[in-house]
């Protein structure tokens, strides 16, 4: 069963670069080397962000 979560009250981490956002801080960091490193986005990554 899914449950609707209201993101105003979600604790998410944001990537400086690209605005993606990320429940895990770590992963926001992660992408976020790779934005700045590439220049580029990476779907491995971007495919756990929050929309």
């Amino acid at each position: 069963m899914a449950i609707e979560v209201d993101k105003r009250r979600m604790k998410l981490f944001q990537c400086e670069v690209c605005k993606f956002n990320y429940i895990e801080k770590t992963m926001a960091e992660k992408y976020e080397d790779w934005c700045k490193r590439h220049n580029s986005c990476n779907l491995e990554i971007t495919k756990n962000a929050i929309k």
